[in-house]
């Protein structure tokens, strides 16, 4: 039976070859890494805590104004886009884009994982 680092790797590496997914990493809430599938590895820590903060604060500003809570941050730049979206109460899942890729696969599929990381972790 497989354990939960391997159940995380393979929902990862399930993510990353939906087209047009550069990079992902499952966080914890509080901006720790709990695993990658990312390139350039010395990064993916700091992304991870930056990540968590975002949407902490998304969370923060939407429930405020009495929008609930959101269901992703994302994030758009001329080189690609950042996605973060919440996998229950213990963390998150961020992908990195392509800048000239729709969203609507990845934003799919990105869903899907989140409900799956959620009963990993649960």
């Amino acid at each position: 039976m497989p354990d939960t680092i391997d159940l995380v790797d393979k929902l990862l590496a399930d993510l990353k070859n939906v087209g047009g997914v550069i990079a992902c990493a499952a966080v914890s809430r509080d901006g720790l890494l709990i695993r990658a599938n990312m390139q350039k590895e010395q990064f993916v820590e700091s992304l991870a805590a930056m990540s968590a903060t975002i949407l902490g604060a998304s969370e923060t500003a939407t429930t405020h104004v009495e929008m609930g809570i959101p269901t992703r941050v994302i994030v758009e730049t001329d080189y690609g886009k950042l996605v973060v979206v919440g996998a229950g109460p213990k963390a998150l899942l961020i992908v990195l884009a392509g800048q000239n890729i729709g969203l609507g696969l990845v934003l799919l599929e990105l869903d899907k994982s989140a409900i799956k990381l959620k009963e990993i972790l649960t």
